[in-house]
């Protein structure tokens, strides 16, 4: 009996390991919940990897913790998820909330102290497990619009043990949602060069057909070889009108399962490889998300499952078959789509044949350099996810890498020799991308060391030298100098650089550092005098910016407070 008894704890043990505690997390918010975006939602960098909790379009709604525990992490940064908080609980989950507007007193006073010490508004601290307990319900922290958000709302997120975010709705977080996912297009692929797709070598749009009882259905295609699909598909939530993510994707050639993309749970290691799931090409030109429904070499995504053949389909001359998608929504509501394929052996036309004279190849597994004039590019190993044929030529101080249509997995370089280039601005040199309707130069990423000049970017395109000796400008918002601001809570400036953006700032009164928090999309900086720095009646403000090539503003001025 012994052997069955250990049989039945394991059992028990693996079983117990793969449910989702249903009443142990409670909403964070004290309104319906609304969603305005979805855990893995497709973005363009990521996927989402917590819930987008709409809050009502406002700023301030009390954030509850999700259950009792401790603050084990908190992070304050310009971009991200701005002012973020992170609770460990007792079953080993974190629960995870994102860009707050700011802390409850207690958290303030906590994260307000440790910015001054630090002399820093970004920052990033660990408390240890008895130092920020948690009780149940207690407010934590007011919602807000900090960091990356694009709107006001809260991101939620549960993590486990090892730090993987999982869908929060597993645990028995409702959201209505009685609404079909819905399909905005279907496309084909060829694997190789041997397959065909009414007649092309290349990705085919396909004509979809709504059908009454809510499904699709596709114009019959003609092919050969084996066959990839990819779909654009939503979901739609009853109390929102947001293009949210859907949970899961299943795919059937002829009755038997091809593949089962599940966005249940994404480690933070891959969740950069959505370049490998998406059509990259297709998002950066059309600004739509395909996702593809087979699975191409180096792609690292836990994603899938039940995968035959990497979900490709081998259609044969003079065969009909159908390959049919199951589109569905974390509340089970379902979409199909149908394509039925008739297999025929056809000439692929002359126009779909790829031209790469001209071209240099960038291999995967190997490092490439490729020189002309002062420009240098270095691709190493695993930056590219196939070999590729890339554009590259070079004029004067302009560098041309083609279109930025190839997904890269990691930076490539951009170098520059500097030996021979004489300008009385040698130090404010960088490497500017130019792309958008007008060709705008945008600041990439510069360093130098010695007589070389470095930039790192993902993203082909055109690049060239250039210039920048403007300095920041500080403007202020609601004082001037020698004013009387006795009754005033806040002291905000306007900071702006129009060519390579802020690097740093720093400000003080009276020669003591103040914390002023910076809102990158509204550029501004903000003192609150409640952090009771300020006790003078005369003060003297100085406020120095910094550029990304050193290029520096100082703005001084005196104000008075009684």
């Amino acid at each position: 009996m012994k052997p069955v008894f250990l049989f039945f704890l394991i059992s028990c043990s693996i079983y117990g390991q793969s449910e989702y505690p249903k009443d142990y997390f409670r909403h964070p918010l004290d309104i319906t919940l609304v969603l305005s975006g979805t855990f893995g939602e497709l973005r363009s960098t990521h996927f989402h990897g917590g819930l987008d909790i709409k809050t009502q379009q406002r700023e301030g709604l009390k954030v509850y913790a999700a259950a009792e525990g401790y603050i084990s992490r908190i992070k304050i940064s310009h971009f991200g998820y701005g002012k973020a908080i992170y609770i460990t609980h007792p079953n080993g989950y974190t629960t995870v909330y994102g860009h707050l507007q700011k802390f409850s007193e207690r958290l303030e006073n906590y994260i307000k102290q440790c910015q001054y010490d630090k002399e820093s508004f970004e920052v990033e601290v660990f408390p240890h497990s008895e130092e920020l307990k948690i009780h149940p319900n207690e407010v934590i922290a007011y919602s807000g619009n900090t960091g990356s958000s694009g709107g006001p709302h809260l991101h939620f997120e549960i993590r486990d043990n090892q730090e993987r975010p999982i869908n929060p709705l597993l645990f028995g977080m409702d959201v209505k949602d009685s609404k079909r996912p819905y399909v905005s297009g279907v496309f084909a692929y060829p694997k190789d060069e041997n397959a065909t797709i009414n007649g092309k070598n290349e990705r085919v749009p396909l004509r979809l057909i709504p059908q009454k009882n809510g499904d699709y259905a596709v114009e019959e295609i003609k092919a050969f070889g084996h066959i990839g699909f990819g779909v654009i598909s939503f979901d739609k939530q009853d109390l929102a009108p947001n293009n949210n993510g859907v949970s899961n994707i299943q795919t059937f050639f002829n009755g038997n399962k091809s593949l089962e993309i599940d966005f249940k749970r994404i480690s933070f290691d891959e969740t950069k490889h959505i370049k490998r799931l998406l059509d990259y090409q297709y998002f950066i030109s059309r600004k739509a998300k395909i996702q593809k429904l087979f699975i191409e070499q180096n792609n690292p995504l836990s994603i899938y499952k039940d995968v035959y053949d990497d979900g490709y389909v081998k259609v044969e001359d003079s065969t009909s078959s159908v390959y049919k998608v199951r589109i569905r929504d974390f509340s089970q509501n379902e979409s199909w789509v149908m394509i039925p394929i008739v297999g025929k052996h056809e000439v692929i036309e002359k126009d779909s044949i790829q031209d790469r004279s001209n071209k240099s190849l960038v291999r995967n597994d190997e490092n490439t350099k490729l020189s002309a004039g002062n420009f240098t590019v270095d691709f190493y190993k695993n930056t590219v996810y196939d070999d590729s044929y890339i554009d590259f030529k070079v004029s004067s101080d302009t560098l041309f890498l083609g279109e930025d249509a190839i997904a890269m997995q990691k930076n490539f370089y951009i170098n520059y020799d500097l030996s021979n280039y004489k300008t009385e601005h040698q130090d404010k040199l960088y490497v500017a991308r130019f792309y958008g309707s007008y060709k705008k130069p945008y600041y990439v990423p510069t360093s130098r060391k010695g007589n070389t000049l470095t930039a790192r970017t993902k993203a082909l395109g055109t690049y060239a030298l250039a210039t920048d000796t403007e300095p920041p400008s500080i403007t202020p918002i609601n004082f001037h100098d020698k004013k009387w601001i006795s009754n005033y809570r806040y002291l905000k400036v306007k900071i702006d650089d129009k060519l390579t953006g802020i690097s740093k700032y720093r400000a003080t009164v009276n020669g003591k550092w103040i914390l002023m928090e910076y809102d990158y999309k509204k550029n501004t900086l903000i003192h609150d005098f409640n952090d009771n720095i300020v006790k003078d009646t005369k003060n003297e403000l100085k406020i120095i910016v910094t550029d990304n090539v050193g290029n520096s503003s100082t703005f001084e001025a005196t104000f008075f407070r009684k």
